[in-house]
């Protein structure tokens, strides 16, 4: 089932060498609360064969994967949008807002994830100096990393995800980095970029409802 592949990902993910003095390793999955948090999500929007569209962020954030193991959902989403109840606290992320708003618009959790499995290329997150910190951002860090983030695609496309596309949070940095990192593995046939939900929460928030919509059409058309 895509839910028992998925949670035997996460139950075994290790932190890669070399990663470069100074910065921090976000590994929520050591956590048994996090560990129960995640296989009831999975249990309840994943369990079955159908593939999902997979939706690729950077790397989880302190607030949101990188506290309940969850891609792009709070302690707060998971509770009040996902109906799981943890002992993980009461923090807000701002890319977990826009998501859930995003979601809602898709008809709400239950019918969003029956087709769509939210992720990152590199499943772990980092912080640097107490703040988030991109894989990208440091080129020792892209390169310790790199060979990870490959081997994590290859056991996500067993989930199964659909290879004949994709879609990335980022238009900057991100679009370059995704483009060669498909190129290399051949993952997907296509990718479909859209703007990063805190770029849009921190920059753009009085054209939200806009950018909202630009996620649902895009996810519509894929």
């Amino acid at each position: 089932m895509f839910d028992d592949r998925a949670y035997s990902f996460f139950r075994t993910l290790r932190t890669p060498a070399g990663i470069p003095t100074g910065i921090d390793v976000l590994l929520p999955y050591d956590d048994v609360d996090v560990m129960q948090a995640v296989q009831r999500f999975l249990r309840k929007y994943f369990h079955d064969e159908r593939p999902r569209l997979g939706v690729f962020g950077i790397n989880p954030g302190r607030f949101g994967a990188g506290l309940t193991g969850i891609a792009f959902t709070d302690p707060v989403a998971l509770r009040e949008e996902c109906g799981i109840e943890t002992s993980l606290g009461d923090r807000r992320e701002l890319s977990s807002e826009f998501i859930y708003r995003v979601i809602r618009q898709c008809g709400g959790p239950e019918r969003f994830y029956a087709d769509v499995f939210l992720t990152s290329f590199c499943p772990l997150g980092f912080t640097r100096k107490g703040k988030n910190y991109n894989f990208y951002d440091d080129v020792n860090l892209n390169e310790a990393v790199h060979p990870f983030i490959h081997g994590c695609l290859q056991r996500h496309m067993a989930f199964p995800l659909r290879r004949d596309v994709a879609i990335v949070l980022g238009t900057g940095k991100l679009r370059d980095v995704a483009e060669d990192i498909n190129a290399e593995g051949g993952y997907f046939d296509k990718l479909v970029f859209v703007e990063h939900p805190r770029y849009v929460m921190q920059y753009k928030r009085s054209h939200v409802d806009a950018y909202v919509a630009k996620y649902v059409a895009a996810l519509s058309s894929t």
